[in-house]
């Protein structure tokens, strides 16, 4: 599936339910299927600056691929860190820095955070988009 494919189909997902309760608990639902990041990468190393959460996430390259893992100290953060992972994993940098993640504002995730997850949403995009940057110069 492509990446927008995948959005389309998360999109899908979160229409069903009319109130922002249902859809935090789905969010939950994305965390709790979230594979356990490397205890070894639980370290101020792998910490996403500017989230209010600890957010842990690490990044390896797989025949031009670039693979998430990630955790969170915080239920719904930790769900939308696996959306985000749901979305990317897998993906070369180039598809990963090309994105557009219209999924986010399509499900109402940013306008229903609180402004300081708002901006933990962005800085885990940012994270993700600088490993794809890395590794992109890395292979030139």
């Amino acid at each position: 599936m492509s990446i927008n494919e995948i959005q389309d189909a998360i999109v899908e997902e979160f229409s069903v339910f009319d109130d922002w309760m249902d859809r935090y608990q789905q969010l939950i639902e994305y965390g709790k299927d979230l594979p356990p990041i490397d205890e070894r990468k639980r370290t101020e190393q792998y910490l996403i600056q500017g989230c209010q959460s600890k957010v842990w996430l690490d990044a390896e390259l797989h025949d031009g691929k670039i693979y998430f893992t990630a955790d969170s100290d915080a239920i719904i953060t930790k769900g939308i860190v696996a959306l985000l992972i749901k979305v990317l994993s897998g993906r070369t940098p180039d598809e990963i820095l090309n994105a557009d993640l219209y999924f986010i504002d399509k499900i109402g995730l940013k306008e229903n955070l609180s402004p300081t997850r708002s901006n933990g949403l962005v800085a885990m995009v940012k994270q993700m988009r600088m490993y794809a940057l890395a590794f992109k110069a890395k292979a030139e």
